[in-house]
């Protein structure tokens, strides 16, 4: 039990770590340090999706032939319209942006801003729960240390998420404090996402494969939407681009070497 808790909370760890360069920073991050965290942010993410998620989902359907490749398909396809969904109709505003998304809403700029990174973090601590529940089938598919590589690679990734949410909010007139904790607090969302799909997972252990596609599903949509054309847009997107690689591949190894 201290173990499952352990990798749920460390997640939540890197995002409090990066929130605090609140402390340490100017009021704006340097615009190509941030171009730089998101492409590697992204790269996290896709690697997690393939190596952790998607490939699993197809091991775990093994019997099913040549077919295996469904449940990951249709979960994929249905965590994309779930966060599609989502995006539709909560009010949130992007980091730098005018214009409000979701349904029309009379909230502060601040409240947007951290629903636009709940979103963020839902799917995070999905693919999380998803890989500890996998884990506790006995570790055919999923290992304790695949779970762990996991948590560590978004924990990683959630460093510069902290900080994306922080800086600007210190930017809008906040103090310090009031910023960090609103960054932290955007990233506790991912615990409580992870437990629940354990719960889900430890009663219809069936539709685990479509669980850990549909976790993949969401994260990919959130960096195909919404980090990547953030990444590219304006001066120093190469900067991204290596961010994205260094990302990918942190992730990829450490899914290999612990899993």
């Amino acid at each position: 039990m201290n173990g499952i808790l352990l990798t749920l909370l460390i997640p939540f760890l890197g995002t409090t770590i990066g929130a605090a360069f609140v402390f340490f920073m100017k009021e704006k991050m340097p615009l190509r340090l941030q171009k730089t965290l998101l492409g590697f942010a992204s790269g996290v993410m896709v690697a997690a999706s393939i190596w952790s998620l998607l490939i699993p989902s197809m091991e775990m359907s093994t019997n099913m032939g040549k077919w295996q490749v469904m449940p990951a398909a249709i979960g994929m396809l249905l965590g994309m319209a779930f966060l599609l969904l989502i995006d539709t109709v909560t009010p949130h505003l992007h980091v730098d942006g005018d214009h409000p998304e979701g349904l029309p809403a009379h909230l502060s700029k601040t409240t947007m801003l951290n629903l636009a990174v709940t979103i963020h973090n839902f799917p995070e601590g999905m693919a999380v729960g998803v890989v500890i529940a996998g884990a506790l089938q006995g570790g055919e598919w999923i290992s304790a240390a695949g779970a762990m590589a996991m948590s560590l690679g978004i924990a990683i990734q959630n460093i510069p998420e902290g900080a994306i949410i922080s800086m600007p909010m210190r930017a809008t007139g906040a103090s310090r404090l009031k910023s960090f904790w609103m960054g932290t607090l955007s990233g506790a969302v991912e615990p409580i996402g992870g437990a629940l799909v354990i719960l889900l997972a430890s009663v219809m252990t069936p539709v685990l494969p479509y669980l850990l596609s549909f976790a993949a599903g969401a994260m990919l949509y959130v960096v195909i939407e919404e980090l990547i054309p953030e990444a590219s847009e304006g001066e120093h997107s190469n900067l991204s681009t290596l961010g994205f690689a260094v990302g990918f591949v942190l992730m990829m190894v450490l899914d290999v070497v612990l899993g």
